[in-house]
């Protein structure tokens, strides 16, 4: 049974329904995206994008603070993404030297990145350094010493901060959780005083400031003020030891998004004004001056302006037990519910405006049984050729996507009122093998047994 919906019903940003009753996502019909582009295709909405960027920036100016508002890179990074990110304002979380190298390309500037991870190369170090980027965030002794060693070398000093553990354990997805006590990242914060002799000795280094980050979709506050109080107690206890001070606090990012209804996150005005009013609250008790400010939202940001459209192929029902809807995707354009059981919302595109009749599931066609993006949801009775269409994609997904099973990545879509064009090409098999190689010795053997092994 049809029914006639608002733009209010679908209730995502960036979705219409146009003068046909036909789907849209910034001014652009869905089945039409499919139809130019095919499917798996990712789009992303520029105006929402722009926005996000945008109310963190209007957000902090109201704090009357000294800021600085970094994207994570890691969530999605394109060239075009760069472009966007560099006129709208902000600076750069990159997490390897092929994230520095993707920005630049894109003409961001080098003095607004900031270079993480925990296990940087020789090579991505120099790159970096070689490149003029704004900041290296010290992961370990290890990296310290390998840092001071390339400055060395190229007669350059540095700027750095030292990311610490908070201890702070945030109430999200173990493996999504970045500030406990066991963590891989960062400095133990009941370590660090005793390191801090070590960092501030480096003379191709030039101490800034401390950083933490305490895990992803998170929805609440408190975990934050947890770790600004941890981190700003460190502050003072720098101080007060060797007399140092300290710039800059990273906080880091983490800022939960909806993918499902009963996600219910804060917005973005209100974890900035928070977040802001927890430090100043903190510095006056402990007696400090403000220091610079910088967060580093990649989820909040992208997430909710990215949307995947599949086409439903086979359709399985296992008598009394489930019935399958088999898209041509799955876990490696989107391998977030398999790592860490993430869940979704969808729609089928061409009977969106249809009451729901049957629960199903939503599997892809990768060679895993794991493979599978939505368990138990209600739906339209689906045919093979339905187009769907997933909400809150943006994040994590083409940036963890991958060739398993041999298959091409889809092409990454920009959309903005009724205008839509490629971000990325989608892949090829000749893409696929375009680095593949054969061995000398199998090489002048391929002949010898080409023809041979049939008699």
């Amino acid at each position: 049974m049809a029914i006639t919906l608002t733009k209010e019903a679908i209730n995502r940003p960036g979705f219409d329904i146009d003068e046909e009753n036909k789907l849209v996502f910034e001014g652009c019909r869905l089945e039409d995206l499919a139809s130019n582009y095919g499917t798996p295709n990712y789009v992303f909405s520029e105006n929402i994008i722009r926005e996000k960027c945008r109310e963190h920036i209007k957000a902090f100016d109201k704090c009357n603070i000294d800021y600085e508002v970094l994207y994570a890179g890691k969530a999605f990074l394109v060239q075009a993404m760069a472009h966007i990110l560099n006129e709208e304002g902000m600076s750069l979380d990159a997490s390897s030297g092929g994230e520095i190298y993707m920005a630049l390309e894109g003409g961001f500037p080098a003095e607004r990145i900031y270079f993480h991870g925990n296990n940087k190369s020789k090579e991505e170090i120099y790159f970096a350094l070689e490149k003029n980027i704004g900041t290296i965030i010290i992961d370990n002794l290890c990296e310290l010493e390998l840092v001071e060693q390339i400055a060395s070398i190229l007669n350059k000093r540095a700027n750095i901060m030292v990311r610490i553990i908070p201890g702070v354990d945030a109430n999200t997805h173990e493996k999504i959780r970045t500030g406990q006590v066991d963590s891989k990242f960062g400095i133990p914060i009941q370590d660090f005083l005793n390191f801090f002799p070590a960092i501030i000795a480096k003379k191709h280094l030039i101490y800034q400031g401390i950083h933490c980050h305490i895990g992803s979709q998170l929805l609440n506050m408190q975990f934050y003020h947890l770790a600004a109080r941890e981190m700003i107690e460190m502050i003072k206890s720098i101080e007060e030891n060797y007399k140092v001070k300290t710039n800059i606090l990273n906080l880091g990012g983490g800022l939960g998004v909806r993918y499902t209804q009963e996600d219910v996150p804060l917005s973005i005005s209100e974890y900035v004004i928070q977040l802001v009013d927890r430090v100043k609250e903190i510095c006056h008790e402990k007696q400090l001056a403000v220091p610079k400010i910088l967060v580093e939202p990649g989820r909040a940001i992208i997430a909710e302006a990215g949307i995947t459209l599949y086409t439903i192929g086979a359709i399985k029902e296992i008598k009394g037990l489930k019935k399958y809807l088999i898209v041509d995707g799955g876990m490696a354009d989107n391998p977030r519910p398999s790592l860490y059981d993430a869940r979704y919302e969808a729609l089928i595109v061409n009977k969106f405006a249809m009451k729901p009749s049957e629960t199903v599931t939503v599997a892809g066609r990768y060679c895993e049984s794991g493979d599978v993006l939505i368990e138990n949801i209600s739906l339209p009775r689906a045919e093979c050729g339905d187009l769907m269409v997933f909400f809150t994609t943006g994040a994590y997904h083409y940036a963890m996507s991958s060739n398993y099973n041999g298959f091409p990545r889809p092409p990454v879509i920009l959309a903005n009122n009724g205008k839509h064009g490629l971000m990325v090409q989608g892949e090829t098999y000749q893409y696929l093998n375009q680095n593949h190689v054969i061995p000398d010795w199998l090489q002048q053997n391929r002949n010898k047994y080409n023809g041979n092994n049939s008699k």
